[in-house]
């Protein structure tokens, strides 16, 4: 986490995404208010203020995110190290490096230069139960975008170069998170107005994740969606 000089010296949306992305990884007791880490109702609102609102959500067209043969890979290959984004070019694919980030005793799989994540604990950030991760039953513990490429493609992302599209898709401190499988699944491309994890506890923090990631990208929220993260907001500290 930033030092109070570093944090002194950040633009307010600035401190709020570095504040959300050192809390990846919360306490695994759910809380009866918002949990540890999450933003406050103030920087929520200004967030809210900053980010662009539009009516509903349209369907682009186009999407594939398959890179099989005579697919439009558009989002790039799942994971891939091949971008210019914040762990790219490491030598290690992005799913390992956001297991790597948000589990704690961590194992890796020897020969593979601290790479390849065998086991580990996650305090889940949506449900807030502590979930024991093994690359035998991988997908127990899944990594998940918070703004949905799917989601994201119809919100503008359809416009974007494709180098933006994977560094994107492969965001490991604005738009990622290791998450209980099952609730992944549910979610599926649902924005906040159709999902929020199921803790409530963690709406706050939710709310934080998904508004900075589209304020970084400069994605639009529908208007059903600003109104369910506005509610959300009025109940955080």
């Amino acid at each position: 986490m930033p030092t109070s000089r570093t944090l002194g010296a950040l633009a307010p949306l600035a401190l709020i995404g570095v504040l959300l992305a050192g809390c990846a990884v919360l306490p695994g007791r759910p809380e009866p208010g918002p949990a540890p880490g999450s933003p406050t109702r103030a920087q929520l609102d200004s967030l809210l203020r900053t980010v662009r609102v539009i009516d509903a959500r349209t369907k682009a067209g186009g999407y594939e995110r398959g890179c099989g043969s005579g697919q439009a890979c558009v989002f790039g290959p799942a994971w891939s190290d091949d971008q210019d984004g914040p762990g790219g070019h490491d030598g290690c694919d992005t799913r390992n490096n956001v297991l790597a980030r948000d589990l704690t005793d961590v194992r890796f799989k020897p020969g593979t230069r601290d790479c390849v994540v065998v086991a580990g604990t996650l305090s889940d950030p949506y449900s807030g139960r502590t979930l024991t991760f093994s690359r035998s039953d991988a997908k127990a513990v899944q990594i998940d975008h918070v703004i949905p490429l799917a989601a994201a493609w119809d919100l503008g992302a359809a416009r974007w170069p494709p180098d933006r599209r994977r560094i994107f898709a492969n965001d490991v401190t604005f738009n990622l998170l290791a998450v209980d499988g099952p609730d992944n699944q549910a979610k599926g491309d649902s924005t906040p107005a159709a999902w929020l994890p199921p803790n409530p506890a963690y709406h706050c923090f939710y709310a934080g994740k998904y508004l900075t990631a589209a304020t970084r990208y400069g994605l639009p929220i529908t208007a059903a969606d600003r109104d369910a993260l506005a509610r959300i907001a009025e109940s955080c500290a």
